[in-house]
C-alpha cells in the first residue's frame, strides 16, 4: 500500500501538472507583501476659515505699535502717535480717547484693581489711568525706550520690557510702584507668562528667549530660537507648554517652554511684529505688515516637526500687531495708509514711510466657521 501512495505521488510529479505545481511553489515561496498604505508624510490641507470681517475707521494722524482687548471693560485700546484710542469691542465704535501718552507702544489695563497702564517711548514713562474715566492717575519712570507691556496674574505684576535700556521693570498691578529692575539684555521685545511664576521675553538682537523669575526677576534660562533670527512676538500656550516666537526671517519657531528645545518651525511672512494664540480652536497667527498678510498655523498637527499653515489671508499692508478676543475668536489689526517716505537723514538714515492722515483703522478678522 505504501509503494503504491508512493508510486501515485512520483507518477504526479512526472506528469504534466508538475510545471504548475513547481510555479505554486515558487509563488508561496516569495515574501508576503502587506497592502500598500496611503502616505503620512504629508497632512492634508486644512480648509481657510478666516475673512475680515469689519473694520473700525479712526482716522488721524501717527503712527502705531501694539492693541489691547480689556473684555471686562468691553473695550479695544489701540496705540496711535501720542494718544491711546478707544472702541467699543461690540459695535467698534471710538468711545473715547487717553490722551498726552508720547510715543505710545502698549496698553495693559488689570480689572481686578480698576487700573490701567501705557508705555510711553517718549519719555520713559508708564502711564496709570483709570478704564471708567479715561483719565491720568499717574505717571512712572521706567528704563529708556519702554515698549511691551505684560500682565501676570500669578505675582499681580505688570511687566514693562524697556527695548532700549535692556532691563525690565516689574511694577504693582495694584499701586503702579516700582517693585524691581533686572538688566536682561538688549532690544527686549514682547513678553509671556506661563502662569505659575516664570516670565518669558523675546530678545530681538540676541535671538533667544529669556526666561526669568516673577518674583525674584532671576534669569533662569537663554534659549537660543536658532533658525528663528530676531524674534519679535511671543506667546504661551499652557496645554502644551509651548512657546511661539515670530521671527523676523519669515518663521513662526516652537519653544518647549520645560526644555527650551526647538521643537518645529512655521512659514511666515515679512514684517511681523506680534503672535496671537487661539489655544481652543488649536492655531496661531502671524500679522505680515510688509507683505499685508495674515499667517494661520495649526498647532494641533505636526510633521517631522513642522507646523502645517492652515491659511494665508490677506489684510493690509502695516498690519504687523494684532489681539485675540477669546470668548468669539476675533482678531483685530491697527492699520493705516502709507505716504512717501521723507528724505534720508544723519540721523535716520533709512526713514520710515510717512502715515496718510487720515487712514488710521483697525481691522476686525474673524472665522468663517467654527469648528
Amino acid at each position: 500500500m505504501k509503494n503504491d501512495r508512493f508510486f501515485h505521488c512520483s507518477s504526479f510529479f512526472h506528469s504534466p501538472y508538475e510545471k504548475n505545481l513547481k510555479l505554486l511553489l515558487a509563488l508561496l515561496a516569495l515574501p508576503f507583501a502587506a497592502p500598500a498604505q496611503p502616505s503620512k508624510s504629508k497632512l492634508p490641507p486644512p480648509a481657510a476659515t478666516y475673512r475680515v470681517t469689519n473694520t473700525a475707521k479712526i482716522g488721524g494722524e501717527g503712527g502705531w505699535d501694539f492693541i489691547h482687548l480689556d473684555h471686562a471693560g468691553n473695550r479695544l485700546y489701540t496705540s496711535h502717535g501720542t494718544q491711546v484710542d478707544v472702541l467699543n469691542l461690540t459695535t467698534l465704535q471710538k468711545v473715547g480717547t487717553l490722551a498726552s501718552t508720547p510715543r505710545v507702544h502698549d496698553i495693559v489695563v488689570v480689572p481686578r484693581h480698576k487700573r490701567g497702564f501705557v508705555s510711553c517711548g517718549g519719555n520713559n514713562s508708564v502711564v496709570l489711568f483709570d478704564p471708567a474715566t479715561l483719565q491720568a492717575t499717574g505717571t512712572v519712570a521706567v528704563g529708556d525706550g519702554p515698549d511691551a507691556l505684560l500682565y501676570d496674574a500669578f505675582s499681580d505684576r505688570v511687566f514693562v520690557f524697556n527695548h532700549g535700556g535692556g532691563t525690565v521693570s516689574a511694577l504693582s498691578a495694584a499701586t503702579g510702584a516700582v517693585l524691581g529692575t533686572a538688566d536682561l539684555g538688549p532690544a527686549l521685545e514682547v513678553g509671556a507668562t506661563d502662569g505659575a511664576g516664570t516670565i518669558f521675553v523675546n530678545s530681538e538682537d540676541r535671538s533667544e528667549i529669556i526666561a526669568f523669575d516673577a518674583k525674584t526677576l532671576t534669569v533662569r534660562h537663554r534659549w537660543p530660537l536658532a533658525p528663528g533670527i530676531e524674534p519679535t512676538g511671543l506667546a504661551y500656550e499652557p496645554a502644551t507648554h509651548r512657546l511661539y516666537a515670530a521671527c523676523a526671517n519669515k518663521l513662526m519657531v516652537v519653544v518647549d517652554a520645560r526644555t527650551g528645545k526647538v521643537v518645529g518651525t512655521a512659514p511666515t511672512g515679512a514684517g511681523t511684529d506680534g503672535l496671537a494664540l487661539d489655544p481652543a480652536r488649536h492655531l496661531a497667527f502671524a500679522p505680515n505688515g510688509e507683505d499685508g498678510t495674515l499667517t494661520v498655523v495649526r498647532t494641533d498637527a505636526t510633521e517631522a516637526g513642522r507646523f502645517p499653515v492652515a491659511q494665508t489671508l490677506t489684510t493690509a499692508p502695516g498690519a504687523r500687531t494684532l489681539t485675540l478676543d477669546p470668548a468669539t475668536h476675533r482678531l483685530y489689526l491697527p492699520t493705516a495708509d502709507y505716504g512717501p517716505a521723507p528724505a534720508p537723514t544723519v540721523a535716520m538714515p533709512r526713514p520710515r514711510r510717512s502715515v496718510a492722515a487720515g487712514t488710521f483703522r483697525v481691522m476686525e478678522v474673524g472665522p468663517a466657521t467654527l469648528n
